[in-house]
């Protein structure tokens, strides 16, 4: 019988206690012994860790793009707070490419689908029609990542 049709006690474990199932994996890797991993749910979730970073990424370009909107198309109402997620989203997007510089040209991938949603929320959170905001992204990557830009009017005091 195939590795893959085997139902071993690795496999339950992974099916109901994933945190467990990785505490075991993770030691038997350590210790050398092969013959006793769990191969293809370990690979399934090697492989799923690269389309976390990348979901992750492109979870938070939206949150970037939706405070973004904001903060050019409501200025009169700009928040301290909007600065805070702003630069947040940056820090933490440089992280994961710093992480994973093989992701470097991802965030270009993914800028309109990350922008139909932030304009969606910008739209919700704003109130204003959703015809208000730009049909495709006014911004590029390169300025959203850039600690620096905040489009629209000079900022006034913040509330």
């Amino acid at each position: 019988m195939a590795k893959a049709a085997l139902k071993t006690p690795e496999s339950d474990l992974y099916g109901t206690d994933l945190y467990l199932w990785t505490e075991q994996q993770s030691a038997l890797l350590r210790a050398g012994r092969w013959s006793e991993i769990d191969e293809l749910n370990v690979a399934e979730e090697i492989e799923s860790l690269g389309g976390s970073q990348k979901s992750e990424i492109r979870s938070r370009l939206a949150v970037l793009i939706l405070h973004l909107l904001k903060w050019e198309f409501q200025p009169e109402k700009r928040k301290y707070g909007w600065r805070t997620t702003i630069v947040e989203q940056r820090i933490r997007i440089d992280g994961l490419l710093d992480t994973s510089p093989s992701l470097r040209s991802w965030p270009d991938h993914v800028l309109q689908s990350a922008y139909r949603l932030a304009a969606l929320g910008a739209s919700s959170e704003t109130r204003l029609p959703e015809k208000t905001f730009p049909e495709t992204c006014p911004y590029a990557v390169k300025q959203i990542l850039d600690l620096a830009f905040y489009p629209g009017p000079p900022e006034e005091d913040l509330v």
